[in-house]
């Protein structure tokens, strides 16, 4: 009779940092996060920035994990938003500065329910973040 309800997943933009260190180990907080997205556990968001920085950072770090960060993306059912245009990037640096401002952006325009990530900068910048509508947490607090 009645139809279910669809299940509403969150969607969370994850970080370079998180997708690496799960790559990396899938002991900890990271690999746990990398474990319940490729599960289907909520809708992964990166950008395109954020996929270029991962495969090179793996190529020059991790070199025997190209295999792996292969069929993790091939596996993941992953949504990939495009880089954020300049003045949107120029809003977020004073706030998590210049190198992170990108990702900041492209989380925010993509309308997330939040950025996931071990970067140090962004999590100093929460309460800024989060009075411009982007909520920012830990691996260990997504998880």
């Amino acid at each position: 009779m009645g139809q279910k309800a669809e299940e509403i997943k969150i969607r969370a933009f994850l970080d370079s940092n998180v997708i690496f260190s799960g790559l990396r180990s899938d002991d900890g907080p990271p690999g746990a996060v990398i474990e319940r997205a490729a599960g289907g556990g909520f809708s992964p968001v990166v950008s395109r920035q954020v996929l270029e920085e991962v495969v090179r950072v793996v190529a020059a770090k991790l070199p025997d994990g190209l295999p792996s960060l292969h069929a993790l993306l091939l596996n993941m059912p992953l949504e990939v938003c495009e880089d954020p245009d300049p003045e949107a990037v120029a809003a977020w640096v004073r706030i998590v500065g210049k190198d992170d401002a990108p990702i900041a952006a492209a989380a925010s325009a993509a309308e997330v329910d939040c950025l996931v990530s071990g970067d140090g900068h962004f999590l100093k910048a929460r309460d800024a973040a989060a009075k411009k509508g982007l909520r920012i947490v830990s691996p260990s607090e997504f998880h």
